[in-house]
């Protein structure tokens, strides 16, 4: 149940009927995990917890560097050489102290992947290398998790969602590490990026708590901001 200062923190949510205060309820009762908090795992982080998921979990084995600033909003100047995790859990819980915030300070990896997904519902890709992309959806495909899928590089993005109600997963759309040329691991961002793309994962997340909506499963959502185009592509489960 939601206390009465539930209520008014989040009255403009509520007041959407498809929403509404069982859906504000299945926010609160939701856990969320988020690989990275970097550039997508910023907005990911404040706007996961702005929105009311009970349980934040953030991983990452980073600290703070100053060319990070450029696009991580949830660090300042004085945050560098800090831990990325313990920053954002200390941003997160000043915005909402509703939320439970747990950090795991280490990179996910295929020994404690395992353990860390299976206590969460939705897991939410902030990572930037493709092996931990493959990673995490082989776990999530092993534990029947979602995995809310972001990708960034120069003014280019990409979204989409694996592995919900026997949707596609990862692998279907790429089967290997060949069939993503363009999304590169070190490249230049654009800084408003993130949060473009970022915003779409925060948005499917809520959706599928609350169980409305179209989420982006079979689809993929891929973002020009250099031309503003945006642009969808349908791909169908190839892998079980």
């Amino acid at each position: 149940m939601l206390t009465e200062h539930e209520k008014a923190r989040y009255a403009r949510q509520i007041l959407l009927k498809e929403v509404g205060e069982r859906g504000q309820e299945k926010l609160k009762k939701a856990r969320v995990l988020i690989v990275g908090v970097g550039g997508l795992g910023s907005p990911l982080a404040f706007y996961m917890g702005a929105a009311g998921v009970g349980t934040l979990g953030l991983i990452d084995d980073d600290q703070v560097a100053e060319s990070n600033l450029q696009r991580q909003i949830l660090y300042t100047t004085g945050d560098v050489q800090r831990n990325k995790v313990e920053v954002a859990a200390q941003r997160v819980e000043e915005l909402n102290p509703y939320v439970r915030v747990q950090t795991y300070n280490y990179r996910l990896d295929s020994e404690n992947a395992p353990e860390v997904l299976q206590d969460y519902d939705i897991i939410l890709d902030g990572c930037d290398n493709l092996a931990t992309r493959y990673l995490i959806n082989d776990i999530c495909v092993k534990l029947d998790k979602v995995y809310v899928h972001g990708a960034i590089s120069e003014f280019r993005g990409q979204v989409s969602v694996f592995n919900h109600s026997g949707g596609p997963t990862y692998r279907c759309l790429y089967p290997g590490a060949e069939g993503v040329e363009g999304i590169a691991e070190t490249t230049g961002v654009l800084g408003a990026l993130p949060g473009v793309v970022a915003t779409i994962q925060a948005s499917e997340a809520i959706k599928i708590i609350c169980g409305i909506g179209t989420p982006l499963s079979g689809q993929l959502l891929l973002i020009d901001l250099l031309k503003n185009q945006f642009e969808k592509i349908c791909f169908k489960r190839q892998c079980d």
